[in-house]
């Protein structure tokens, strides 16, 4: 009879074996595919939010420094500093369109004269108001209100400034002319 090959040895397999041999190329694959999936989807989305297509055929490593050269971007637009009012620019558009209406009656030959002055008036007197509405959205937030005592209502004939508000200045001291 021949000697019997001892399979206990090889029957027994420790956990630390079976790890290194099994598990550990398992989870490996694993870790990548889950890689792979998140680089697809990175890949995609910077295509998309780019326009252009050509991240597509990168490899793995420039796909990588083309998307943080893209999120570099995005950071510097976001802390760009936008017109921080644009109220700004509407005053300069409606100054503009003032000028190029003082422009064209002034050249109409049958534009009367009552009613050139009577549209430059309306205009700078909302170009007044709209600056004043300004000043005042813009002032409200610096200044603290006044405490009003227990005797005040509330309303402004209670405020000590009622004497400027009971007499209004002219309308020629406050009205805009473009000329």
């Amino acid at each position: 009879m021949a000697p019997q090959s001892n399979n206990t040895n090889t029957a027994f397999v420790s956990k630390t074996q079976h790890y290194l041999k099994v598990k550990k190329p398992l989870l490996e694959r694993q870790r990548r595919a889950r890689m792979n999936k998140c680089l697809d989807t990175l890949k995609t989305l910077v295509a998309e939010f780019q326009g252009d297509d050509a991240i597509l055929r990168m490899d793995k490593a420039e796909m990588l420094e083309a998307a943080l050269v893209f999120m570099r971007k995005q950071v510097v637009k976001q802390q760009a500093p936008v017109s921080p009012l644009p109220m700004d620019s509407f005053k300069n558009g409606y100054m503009n369109a003032v000028s190029e209406i003082s422009r064209v009656m002034a050249c109409t030959p049958a534009m009367s004269v009552d009613v050139g002055k009577t549209v430059m008036t309306h205009l700078g007197v909302e170009f007044q108001r709209m600056l004043q509405a300004d000043q005042v959205q813009t002032s409200v937030p610096t200044s603290t209100p006044r405490p009003l005592s227990p005797a005040s209502s509330g309303y402004h004939s209670d405020n000590e400034d009622s004497q400027s508000a009971a007499s209004p200045k002219p309308a020629e001291e406050t009205m805009w002319r473009p000329w």
